[in-house]
């Protein structure tokens, strides 16, 4: 093999390793599953709606209520749901919070410490809408499509 062909054949290695890398990503890039309680009366919800209910703009999804439920600030799942949902990073999100509190105006959903804490409080809590990662089981909840 020439230095040519050997170059030329690392480099198209090199593009097929990071077009390996970006494939599953963005396959993956969700990173997340929207859950709700069964009584909750959709199957899938989109982004804008999703938006308005976990930063509690609207207490209703489909005519019936529901109660949003966040994940630990510092979880890699509350991260991939606050930008791929609510459009800013958790820590914007947490912000955008403590000036809702500081005016008056609302308190931030309630947080769950891991994908089991949450699973067991949406299975259990009617109208309970949250989250959980990509893999993690959905026993006993209904899981709503992202649209």
């Amino acid at each position: 093999m020439t230095n040519t062909s050997m170059l030329r054949r690392a480099a198209l290695l090199a593009i097929a390793a990071l077009f390996a890398g970006v494939a599953p990503a963005r396959a993956g890039a969700q990173g997340f599953q929207i859950i709700a309680h069964s009584s909750v009366k959709a199957d899938a919800i989109d982004k804008a709606t999703a938006e308005k209910v976990f930063l509690k703009k609207a207490a209703s999804l489909n005519g019936g209520a529901v109660t949003p439920v966040d994940q630990a600030i510092a979880s890699a799942v509350r991260e991939a749901f606050s930008k791929s949902v609510l459009g800013k990073p958790a820590a914007a999100v947490n912000q955008y919070w403590q000036q809702q509190i500081f005016s008056g105006a609302e308190v931030p959903p309630a947080t769950k410490t891991g994908d089991d804490a949450m699973l067991e409080f949406v299975k259990s809590t009617p109208g309970a809408v949250g989250y959980v990662s990509a893999g993690a089981s959905t026993a006993g909840v209904k899981v709503l499509a992202l649209k």
